[in-house]
């Protein structure tokens, strides 16, 4: 099956190219891995405005989702610029609250939408970290039929956060690396003001990729709702935050390959460019292959996730499976064409390098995933 976008679904992915383009995010990424998150977070801002929150969340707190489609055009972007922090992880919370309700998505809904608030998530059967916890307004965890909010060290730092005494910043805040490389890496946050004092996540797990920061949540938390629709709201959550990993994990393919595909042109050997080897064109055209097989599979799981199809949970495990394996073979190849000026820190592309394998792994590994499209 052939899926096409309409005029306004194209825009908004052109729209997005220019914003990230102009924002230069292999620079937020590096400032991000080292602790600087105030880009990052300008950028979150901007993604708010444009939009990319309120696409998961209800229109009944502000937002105009669920847009599965949208959600995938923006993910898709999202990962070909490497865009850092708890994107999926917001989007799933936002999911996840909507179908709760109560108090919780009264108050952090319309502030997931407008982007005030920067909100991570762990859920069971996805690991046990939470993505950059450090810089979170809150922290949403899901145990059994109990869903608890964890109000994170994130305030002194996230889009619209408290500031002054009491707020932690500074010297005492964690940084460092931390990204998803395990299986089935998931994510989680914390931070903003009120009832329960602010606490800080402790220190990351270092991992491949230095802009994925990785913490444990903290014990304890608000319990915000309890019941058997705690469950029902988590396994959709899940289910979102496996399809927005797969569209990133697509992009970043498709960044990958685009950047390999120009080097090639320019590296010569024998006095012509490496490109022109028939092996070289043949390692291309496969990696590309893979990724032009995993577009129709995400797509095809959005419009599934989009008419609540009973199989859109395999669909799109399948598209994870697809999108996972294409992206991390995308960086294979080109680490392979690169050579050894791949392994440099100082080439951007080894952001984008080091981050194709945690992105097959997050919200679903492989086995994972092909376990759950055999389950129907």
């Amino acid at each position: 099956m052939r899926f096409l976008l309409d005029d306004e679904q194209r825009e908004f992915a052109r729209s997005l190219d220019a914003l990230l383009t102009a924002a230069d995010t292999p620079a937020v990424v590096r400032g991000w891995a080292a602790g600087d998150h105030g880009p990052g977070l300008t950028l979150w801002r901007r993604l708010a405005d444009a939009g990319v929150f309120a696409l998961a969340v209800p229109e009944a707190y502000g937002g105009v989702g669920p847009l599965p489609v949208e959600t995938a055009v923006a993910f898709v972007e999202l990962g070909r610029h490497g865009v850092p922090g708890p994107l999926v992880e917001s989007v799933a919370a936002g999911v996840l609250l909507g179908g709760v309700g109560g108090p919780a998505a009264k108050e952090w809904l319309p502030r997931i939408a407008s982007g005030t608030a920067v909100v991570s998530l762990a859920l069971e059967g996805y690991g046990p970290y939470a993505l950059d916890a450090d810089v979170a307004d809150a922290v949403l965890t899901v145990t059994g039929d109990e869903l608890r909010l964890t109000r994170g060290a994130g305030g002194a730092t996230g889009p619209g956060a408290a500031t002054g005494p009491g707020v932690a910043s500074g010297p005492g805040v964690p940084t460092g690396p931390g990204a998803a490389t395990g299986p089935g890496v998931p994510t989680s946050a914390g931070g903003s003001t009120g009832r329960p004092a602010p606490t800080g996540p402790g220190a990351p797990t270092v991992s491949v990729d230095p802009a994925r920061r990785l913490f444990r949540p903290e014990p304890g938390g608000e319990v915000v709702a309890a019941g058997p629709g705690v469950r029902e709201a988590a396994r959709a959550g899940g289910t979102w935050a496996t399809f927005a990993t797969a569209a990133q994990a697509l992009g970043c393919g498709e960044a990958l390959l685009r950047a390999t595909v120009a080097y090639v042109k320019q590296r010569t050997q024998f006095g012509v460019p490496v490109g022109s080897f028939q092996a070289v064109k043949h390692r291309l055209a496969d990696t590309l292959l893979g990724l032009e097989f995993a577009r129709p599979l995400l797509y095809g799981a959005a419009v599934e996730l989009a008419d609540g199809a009973p199989g859109a949970g395999a669909a799109v495990a399948a598209a994870k499976v697809a999108a996972g394996e294409a992206g991390y073979a995308a960086a294979r190849t080109a680490l392979q064409l690169h050579g050894a000026v791949g392994y440099t820190e100082e080439l951007d592309l080894a952001w984008w390098l080091r981050r194709a394998r945690p992105l097959r792994d997050a919200w679903g590994t492989p086995s994972a995933c092909r376990a759950r499209v055999l389950a129907g």
